[in-house]
């Protein structure tokens, strides 16, 4: 299974803005955003005016790495939203939101899709009763996801359940004190608070 092992914080660098993949680090000062806002690289400092290829590139980037997805298997997304009926830009997305480590991250069962992409390799949740370890797994509506029974009292449960903001999408519905959610619906544009012009992922893929 291919990942990305460098350091994360270079991706938020190379964006220009935080990606938010470390958690509640990129909440505080030490957010590498704060600390030093360029590039990584000897020419960091100097940007320089993108050009329309570059400006869609750099918003296909950005996607993978919110969602923590290489480009191989973001380009098979895509040609699955391209078959499905509806906006193609559109269909992109809500595939994203449907894996099983977003969904586990959406749901605040996790600090960040990373952390839940390691606990679902891990296999600490289920899907209908099932322990599925498989990160990009698809889940569907009426789907429960779920800690697994013998995980629940793990510390790190413990205190993602104590710190449990009350927060979910409106596609979600979650009960924390049993550590499991349901898919109440598939997401829509309007649900997906990601800052994505999946339209110029669209254009990026139709040269």
């Amino acid at each position: 299974m291919a990942r990305y092992t460098d350091a994360v914080c270079r991706l938020c660098r190379r964006e220009g803005m935080k990606l938010y993949l470390k958690g509640d680090r990129c909440y505080t000062d030490k957010c590498a955003i704060n600390k030093r806002n360029v590039p990584p690289g000897q020419h960091g400092l100097s940007r320089k005016k993108l050009s329309n290829y570059g400006i869609q590139l750099r918003e296909k980037q950005k996607a993978k790495r919110f969602y923590g997805v290489l480009e191989t298997q973001f380009r098979k997304y895509f040609e699955m939203a391209d078959k499905q009926a509806g906006i193609t830009g559109e269909n992109l997305l809500r595939l994203l939101e449907s894996r099983l480590d977003n969904v586990v991250y959406r749901l605040g069962l996790a600090t960040s899709r990373a952390d839940a992409r390691q606990l679902v390799v891990h296999g600490h949740f289920t899907v209908n009763g099932r322990k599925v370890d498989i990160p990009s797994y698809l889940v569907s509506i009426g789907d429960t996801i779920a800690v697994k029974e013998k995980s629940r009292s793990s510390e790190k449960f413990k205190a993602i359940a104590e710190n449990f903001n009350g927060t979910v999408p409106n596609w979600l519905s979650v009960d924390i004190e049993k550590l499991e959610g349901k898919i109440v619906s598939l997401p829509s544009r309007e649900d997906i608070d990601l800052p994505i012009a999946e339209n110029l992922i669209v254009e990026l893929y139709s040269r």
